[in-house]
């Protein structure tokens, strides 16, 4: 968890617009490299490396303020050889954290993209369970306030929906755990829900087994054996999806009645 306010780096990007591969979307948006978050588990932090910064002591310290992403990205949706493929934002970086309230660089991205985009909004609840989100998302909004901003959104007609993601082994991974969130997210008027498990980058790893030794040491062994790599074993990815068609049995999503789906040149994702 952050002791401070972080220290924000001012950067000018060149391109905002990321191609992606092998997931659901083509492109992605990070507005800021960091997350004051600094959850325990997050994949993202490998790309603090990339500008030789500490992903484990720096990920939530400092933090990367692209100023010019949404002039940036006008420019790239200009060019002829946009195709209007979705665009995730956020997927490496919360586009909400604390620095939004000063740059308003995700709220100026969304305004360049509002006429033209059909947009999703996804939270990101891997638990409902008070103590637990709070012990592994330090800083993040609980889970019933994440939940009551998903009821508003979704009131007023915006396609909004839960990433129970990640799960994690031995503490969010019961078919009860599973089906407690997708009854929270369907109350909520969600459109849909999702789960996906985790995944251990080399500085995700160091810092989710410190989080672990800490505060689960009797788990340490069973994800040792799990992570050999940084990947989830196939067969513990396929017993997950077994759990949450489980878990989800009974529950149905729907869009919101209010959306009017119309030819768009963005599919926006706001993760």
């Amino acid at each position: 968890m952050p002791a401070q306010r972080p220290h924000y780096v001012e950067i000018a990007a060149k391109s905002v617009l990321n191609r992606v591969r092998g997931m659901p979307f083509e492109w992605s948006i990070n507005p800021y490299r960091g997350c004051y978050h600094a959850c325990v588990f997050c994949y993202a932090r490998q790309t603090h490396t990339f500008l030789e910064r500490d992903g484990i002591t720096e990920w939530g310290s400092t933090i990367f303020v692209k100023l010019n992403a949404a002039q940036v990205l006008r420019r790239e949706l200009a060019e002829p050889s946009w195709r209007g493929e979705e665009v995730a934002l956020g997927t490496a970086t919360d586009p909400y954290q604390p620095a939004e309230g000063t740059y308003r660089i995700t709220r100026a991205i969304l305004v360049e993209l509002a006429r033209a985009a059909g947009v999703s909004v996804c939270f990101s609840i891997p638990t409902i369970e008070v103590d637990l989100a709070r012990s592994i998302e330090p800083t993040v909004a609980p889970p019933a306030q994440r939940l009551r901003a998903l009821e508003t959104l979704a009131t007023a007609g915006v396609r909004a929906g839960v990433a129970i993601a990640p799960v994690l082994p031995g503490l969010t991974d019961s078919v009860e755990q599973l089906r407690a969130v997708y009854r929270a997210a369907h109350g909520a008027g969600a459109s849909f829900a999702w789960t996906g498990v985790l995944h251990l980058e080399e500085v995700a790893r160091e810092s989710y087994f410190s989080f672990l030794q800490e505060h689960q040491p009797e788990l340490v062994q069973r994800y040792e054996q799990l992570y050999g790599t940084k990947y989830a074993p196939k067969a513990y990815a396929a017993e997950i999806d077994k759990r949450a068609r489980s878990a989800r049995a009974g529950i149905q999503f729907e869009p919101p009645p209010t959306i009017e789906f119309e030819p768009s040149l963005v599919q926006l994702s706001l993760i």
